[in-house]
């Protein structure tokens, strides 16, 4: 049976040259339309939540604020600051809290190793810091640890940018001196290199890193900057927010419903949005390549009506000789998905190598052009286009099939 079709298909495509081109071109333009949108969305969506999450994952950054509401016989307007006793409590009164660090921080720091000098914001944080906000160091060197904190130790992470400013590029400054505001700091680590498009003071890559005894120590600060609070589950996110308004209005005196209160910025909320809006770029795009792709099934369609009404006598002698109708059916059936899935895997693979070009292209020093030349391919994209394919393939071929097989036999005879 299935030799048959296809030795019907390979018939109709010789006689029928041109017209079987035109279709599998625009079922391969169609797909590839699909594939690159889909590719591309793909990209534009992961690229912009790993640009959030460049600057820290499931956790919140918790600043001082001013009360808007009178609470306890306190009036309204009072200037609340955390100092680091608070991260403390926060661990010890909520136990959903996994990690948290505090921070302080300082602009126009200077840092000097010879003759070469420049500024850049210093922040003095603990050593859970590096977990929370993918602080990973490059090979060979080491982010703050708890003996540095507790001996007050002048060591120092920098950030790539600010240590390739330093010490120029392509050198490792790990072990070496650098003066800060006219100390010396030992370097242990250097900040690997990371995609970040979201930061507090600046991008971690220009900034250099101290023990927080150390920096509170040097500097003098009563209150820090804020604290990072990392929730174990994201999933109970809200509660832990709820939480911490709760603990710290107890401390502070503040009514826990104020939100200015504190100044708080969520990312596991951020990550929530961002993704949503990455869906909904994805989906979108997707839509106009499935129209894209269905315009194209209306061609299939419309030629599988050409072709029964060209093969009409041709059809009326196969039902006088008894071919049934699902016979019928089968032959333009079959016409119909193998042009369709032909022009969509020829279409597939061009796709997938324009993906791997563009994405072989280098974007270092070029931010714009990571969202942009960041497509992706995956599984569940392969899928929904073969899916797509295959409803193409369907839809364009079952009504001419069922007109062909409507076809009367005596009535198609006398057809010209």
């Amino acid at each position: 049976m299935f030799y048959i079709l296809l030795q019907d298909f390979l018939g109709d495509l010789k006689t029928q040259r041109t017209r079987a081109f035109l279709t599998f071109f625009a079922v391969t333009w169609g797909t590839l339309a699909v594939v690159l949108l889909l590719a591309f969305g793909e990209g534009l969506k992961r690229t912009v939540r790993d640009g959030l999450l460049g600057a820290g994952e499931r956790m919140f950054m918790v600043y001082g604020g001013e009360t808007s509401k009178a609470f306890a016989g306190l009036g309204q307007g009072r200037r609340i600051r955390l100092v680091e006793e608070d991260l403390d409590l926060l661990r010890n009164a909520i136990p959903d809290v996994d990690r948290g660090s505090v921070s302080y921080g300082r602009w126009g720091t200077s840092f000097q190793m010879g003759k070469t000098r420049t500024n850049a914001f210093l922040e003095g944080v603990g050593p859970e810091h590096e977990t929370i906000r993918h602080m990973d160091p490059a090979p060979g060197g080491r982010f703050i640890n708890p003996a540095d904190v507790e001996r007050r130790r002048r060591v120092l992470f920098l950030g790539n940018e600010l240590a390739e400013r330093i010490f120029g590029k392509g050198v490792d400054p790990t072990g070496r001196s650098v003066v800060v505001d006219g100390l010396p700091f030992t370097v242990v680590g250097i900040l690997k290199k990371k995609f970040q498009d979201s930061s507090n003071n600046g991008p971690d890559a220009d900034r250099g890193v101290i023990p927080y005894s150390t920096f509170r120590t040097i500097y003098g600060n009563r209150f820090v900057s804020h604290l990072i609070v990392q929730p174990r589950d994201a999933s109970r996110g809200p509660i832990v927010k709820a939480e911490l308004y709760r603990v710290l209005g107890r401390k502070y005196s503040f009514d826990p419903t104020d939100q200015r209160a504190l100044g708080m910025w969520d990312f596991i909320e951020d990550e929530k949005e961002t993704t949503a809006v990455g869906l909904g770029i994805q989906i979108f795009m997707g839509l106009v390549g499935a129209f894209t792709l269905l315009i194209a099934g209306v061609g299939v369609a419309n030629i599988m009506y050409v072709v029964v009404k060209e093969r009409t006598q041709e059809i009326g002698i196969k039902r006088a000789l008894g071919a049934r109708r699902r016979h019928i059916m089968a032959q333009f059936l079959f016409e119909a998905m193998a042009i369709a899935l032909s022009g969509g895997l020829v279409g597939l693979v061009v796709a997938a190598l324009i993906v791997f070009g563009v994405d072989a292209i280098p974007t270092e020093g070029n931010e714009a052009m990571q969202y942009i030349l960041n497509p992706r391919l995956s599984w569940p994209i392969a899928l929904i286009c073969v899916g797509i394919l295959i409803g193409v393939g369907l839809l364009a071929g079952i009504l001419p099939a069922r007109r062909a097989a409507a076809v009367d036999p005596v009535e198609s005879l006398r057809y010209e």
